[in-house]
């Protein structure tokens, strides 16, 4: 299992802050994304964000990366500051 965290506008637009997926069914951060986004309409409009950020167990990747069982996957919109 993987452990899937939204933060931001995404917790706020999904209603939900965590949650736990087969590892197996995603195989990357890309698929990940695509299984989420199947979930419903509301899913699919707050992750299809082309600036969207992701990480794996705290270190910011692409979509590319691979997903494991036991790894912590983190889905985030970009961060400004001033």
């Amino acid at each position: 299992m993987i452990r899937v965290l939204f933060f931001g506008g995404l917790r706020e637009a999904l209603g939900v802050a965590e949650l736990e997926m087969d590892a197996a069914a995603a195989g990357n951060v890309a698929g990940l994304r695509a299984s989420l986004m199947a979930r419903g309409e509301d899913w699919e409009r707050a992750l299809a964000v082309d600036n969207l950020l992701c990480a794996v167990n705290q270190v910011q990747v692409q979509g590319s990366a691979p997903v494991s069982d036991g790894d912590e996957v983190a889905f985030f919109p970009p961060v400004t500051g001033g």
